[in-house]
Parts: structure tokens; sequence; C-alpha cells
């Protein structure tokens, strides 16, 4: 098992903090597999914006750190890796409840991946979707 993959297996576990973002945001992971992984939080008015809905960037933030653990569960020994871009498309508003992020890897290279996100409200509907890019790195 590579570090990054050792990560997130002990955050799954609940022996980890991940990162102080995920911390901040109270994300929960509930399951990884080879490739993909599902988080989730709990949304309430601490994450609205000015119009009293979840703040898009927090959309953004529970989608990276998704994409971010599933790609984990696939890098290999020495390697990193950091997004490059990234495209989120917001369906529908959320207030509270459970707000939940199942991430993909479409396509893993060697320089580069292609993972998508499905975001889902508390009644399991597509709130949004997110595709992002990133670039990967061996540790120098």
């Amino acid at each position: 098992m590579t570090r990054l993959s050792d990560l997130v297996e002990k955050w799954l576990a609940g022996d980890l903090e991940l990162a102080p973002i995920a911390t901040l945001l109270q994300v929960r992971p509930v399951e990884l597999g080879q490739g993909e992984a599902r988080v989730e939080l709990t949304a309430s008015d601490r994450l609205h914006n000015a119009m009293g809905t979840v703040h898009g960037g927090v959309f953004c933030d529970l989608a990276d750190v998704a994409m971010g653990a599933a790609l984990a569960t696939v890098a290999v020994e020495g390697e990193s890796f950091t997004t490059l871009q990234m495209q989120m498309s917001y369906f529908a508003p959320v207030v509270s409840g459970r707000l939940s992020a199942h991430a993909r890897v479409i396509r893993r290279g060697r320089t580069s991946a292609h993972l998508e996100c499905d975001l889902e409200d508390a009644d399991n509907r597509l709130v949004a979707r997110a595709t992002s890019v990133y670039a990967m790195r061996q540790k120098s």
C-alpha cells in the first residue's frame, strides 16, 4: 500500500484527520475503493452564502476532497498529485442535511489523471457534478 492510500485508509478508520480543510468542513469518509471514494458532510447555516443555501465553494471543497481520496487509492509509491483544473456544474441548491460526494477515477495516466464526482443531497438527488484534472508527480 502506498503512503497516500495508507493515509486515506487511516482516515476511513477514524485514526487520522486527513487535512485541515476536511476537519474545518467536518467532512467524513464513508467508503473507499480502488479508484473511488465517497465522503459526506452535514450541511447547515454555518456553510451558507448570502442567499441562505450552501455556498458553491463548499461543493467544490467536498468534491476536491472526494476526488483526492479516490486518486490516492491508485497512486503509486512515492507519488503525489495536485489539482490542475476543476469544473463544477450546479443543479439544485442545498440548505441543510447530508451532502455526499462520490468520486471516481476516469483515466489515470503517467503524468495526469481525470476524475469526476457526483454530489447528492439527503434525498439522493443529484445536486452538482464536478470534473477535475490532476497532475501526477514523483516526490523528490
